[in-house]
């Protein structure tokens, strides 16, 4: 029998979810601390970063700077950024992984599937050509080929010859 490992899920399926919000962390601990919490790029309204939780490898979010849980609340200078980001990340990630397409979608509430629904995040998901199979329907198991490290660490050297857009602050 062949045995699958997801161990980061672990910490996601058995621990207390975090009272404060870790998207709202991540923005306060600081730039130095974006290897470690994922962050791919910090723009003056918003942000890149890896999904911890990923449906496919490259599984990449784009956030308020903000803690909002809906768009109508946002200014016209955040939600430009934040599309310019999302189009941004699927130039990286055709560079990286040559998708054949992408999942790009914002879930808003509980009952639209949220998991994180007091912070508002947009979801770029690459996927390919018979990228689903039986593990996820029978199996209830998801096989990611690659750590987050190492997602990271591909998206980052990417990011070196695609620049990402420049903003006012």
């Amino acid at each position: 029998m062949d045995r699958l490992y997801t161990p980061w899920r672990w910490d996601y399926m058995v621990n207390p979810k975090p009272k404060n919000c870790p998207f709202c962390e991540y923005i306060v601990q600081g730039p130095d601390h974006d290897p470690e919490n994922y962050i791919l790029h910090r723009a003056p309204h918003s942000f890149v970063i890896l999904n911890r939780y990923p449906y496919s490898n490259g599984h990449l979010m784009v956030l308020p700077n903000m803690h909002v849980s809906t768009l109508d609340v946002l200014d016209d200078a955040t939600l430009f950024e934040l599309m310019k980001l999302t189009t941004y990340s699927t130039q990286i990630l055709k560079a990286a992984y040559h998708p054949h397409g992408f999942n790009v979608g914002i879930n808003i509430g509980k009952a639209a599937g949220a998991g994180m629904e007091e912070h508002l995040h947009i979801h770029i998901v690459p996927r390919w050509q018979g990228d689903t199979n039986f593990m996820p329907v029978i199996g209830k198991t998801k096989v990611m080929p690659e750590t987050l490290d190492s997602v990271y660490a591909r998206l980052k050297r990417v990011m070196e010859e695609i620049k990402p857009p420049v903003f006012g602050a």
